[in-house]
């Protein structure tokens, strides 16, 4: 059952049961007004670039300003999310943040804010804000028990939502009533709030049984996890084609306030506001839509509805056709997103979930912040309303990239690692010995000979997206039933760590594999040291005891891998 499934069948109630839990009340509560504080900013900062210059790419700028940093540091931040305490995690990135924001404040104060300092400053508080994401998103489980997680997932992508219906317009009448320097005086204190719900969260730590993966190795993990996970692939291939062109509408809106509507800030702000609001209907019906349309479908749906939205956007003349455009818009894009969002979720195994999801989200804002560029650059040469309308049309042909990478199906997955019982081992062994090298040797019936090479196929994936590395299957010329699958891991950490990321899917595939031996002995399994001198060490840091230790375990019959 998907989590949005499981949403589906909470009680009456079940949507807030998350809040009666303090510390997830606590730290909801503060991050709708962090949220609510980040949208204020957005529409000064973007308010007063178009007070400094008339260039369209300078506007649209300030959007790529706050995203960009999403796409630079998204495997970092999601590696860091994996690997340390999130509370602290949080709490760093939400100092960056309010660092940015409370410079901002200063210079704008001063009058001194130029074009491209307000760009860097944006920038500033976007890398906290990229560094805190994939935190964010991996910490709700610690704050909930298992029962509240699917409510407490659907409030937290609310949360921004119900910021974004009421942010932008309160956003405006602080511009038109105290200028940008309040707005950004007030994003500032909001951060405040939510860093104290932060500092008094109690967080219990799960120590794992092997120590820490290094920073370097935990990023080269994830790459290579979504490397090998072709469901991971596509949606991020598509969540960054649709944030490429669907960006335009955020980048342009203020220019479309402001040239097309002949409106001020307030004009801005509401129609923000309508996005917004639109996009809390959007959330609501994600469940209804899944229900009844599949992933491809359903974004296919969004995609056609966001072009027509954007043909509206451009020709429009009056800002009540122009909201009715932005309502529908803003559920559109909320609902491709979650979608988006969700395959990745329902793809990852919870010990690469961080580096999954923050791949996930460099794709999607990496798209928003290229195309914010790319739009302001048309804009400034064609006019506002000729880029709406190529957007608008490249959107619409945008559901033809599902006939080449179609949507993967979602639904259960066996995200729980399957742990097995460490080898037996008779060889002096630190964490760092290595490489291993690891021989697993079938018999199979020559006509099974091309079904097992198959089955071979997705068992090399799940194996090297786990940590290993040079896998390779081979078939003895003079005994054609005699196979060999081989592959090799960096230590014998690494080692255990690999063996035991299989989810009880990736198991099922092992088994499916290892259905077709035959023969009166099991499969058998050899774990090699490949460089025993200079590798086995009785402290970490001391030589070798002695070059006559045994170099080779002696492996006995074994079906775990």
């Amino acid at each position: 059952m998907t989590d949005v499934q499981k949403l589906e069948t909470l009680g009456g109630d079940g949507i807030t049961a998350p809040l009666r839990h303090a510390t997830f009340r606590r730290v909801w509560l503060a991050g709708l007004l962090s949220n609510m504080g980040a949208l204020i900013r957005s529409v000064g900062a973007a308010w007063a670039m178009t007070q400094m210059t008339s260039s369209a790419d300078m506007v649209a700028l300030v959007q790529t300003a706050v995203t960009l940093p999403v796409m630079l540091m998204a495997m970092p931040a999601g590696a860091i999310a994996d690997m340390h305490d999130r509370r602290i995690v949080s709490l760093i990135s939400l100092g960056i943040a309010f660092a940015g924001a409370t410079a901002l404040t200063a210079f704008a104060w001063l009058d001194m804010v130029t074009p491209m300092l307000l760009l860097a400053l944006c920038f500033v508080v976007g890398s906290g804000v990229a560094l805190m994401d994939p935190t964010w998103q991996s910490s709700i489980s610690e704050q909930v028990p298992p029962d509240a997680l699917p409510a407490a997932v659907a409030l937290n992508g609310m949360s921004y939502n119900i910021a974004r219906s009421v942010g932008p317009a309160l956003g405006g009448i602080v511009v038109a009533t105290a200028g940008a320097v309040a707005s950004f005086a007030l994003n500032a204190l909001l951060y405040l709030p939510l860093m104290g719900a932060l500092f008094v969260w109690n967080r219990v730590a799960q120590p794992s049984r092997l120590p820490r993966e290094k920073f370097n190795r935990a990023i080269i993990s994830g790459v290579r996890y979504i490397n090998n996970s072709p469901a991971i692939k596509i949606v991020l291939v598509r969540s960054m084609v649709t944030g490429l062109i669907g960006g335009s509408i955020i980048a342009l809106m203020p220019i479309v306030a402001r040239d097309l509507l002949h409106g001020g800030a307030q004009t801005y702000g509401l129609l923000l506001s309508a996005f917004g609001f639109g996009s809390v209907i959007g959330a609501l019906y994600i469940p209804e839509m899944r229900k009844r349309l599949s992933g491809e479908a359903a974004i296919r749906t969004c995609s056609v509805s966001m072009g027509c939205a954007l043909l509206a956007v451009a020709l429009s003349r009056e800002s009540i056709l122009t909201a009715v455009a932005l309502l529908l818009a803003g559920a559109v894009w909320t609902m491709a997103w979650v979608l988006f969002n969700v395959g990745v979720q329902l793809s990852a195994p919870r010990w690469v979930a961080g580096r999954s999801l923050a791949a996930y989200q460099a794709a999607g804002s990496g798209g928003v912040a290229i195309g914010s560029w790319g739009w302001g650059s048309l804009a400034d040469v064609a006019g506002v309303e000729a880029a709406l309308l190529i957007s608008a049309v490249l959107m619409l042909l945008s559901p033809l990239l599902g006939l080449w990478l179609p949507m993967p199906r979602v639904g259960a997955r066996g995200e729980e690692p399957e742990l097995l019982e460490d080898p037996d081992v008779k060889l002096a062994l630190t964490g760092r010995s290595g490489p291993l090298v690891v021989e697993i040797e079938y018999r199979v019936a020559q006509e099974n000979a091309r079904a097992f090479h198959n089955a071979m196929q997705a068992v090399q994936l799940f194996r090297q997206r786990n940590g290993a590395y040079g896998w390779s299957i081979a078939r003895d010329i003079a005994d054609p039933d005699s196979w060999t699958e081989r592959y090799h891991c960096p230590t014998w950490f690494d080692y255990l760590r690999q063996r035991n990321r299989a989810t009880r899917s990736e198991r099922a595939l092992e088994s499916e594999a290892a259905a077709f031996h035959v023969g009166p002995n099991p499969v058998r399994v050899r774990r090699m040291l490949e460089r025993p001198f200079g590798s086995v060490r009785w402290q970490e840091e001391i030589p070798d005891r002695s070059e006559n230790d045994v170099l080779l375990h002696e492996s006995s019959p074994d079906r775990s891998r």
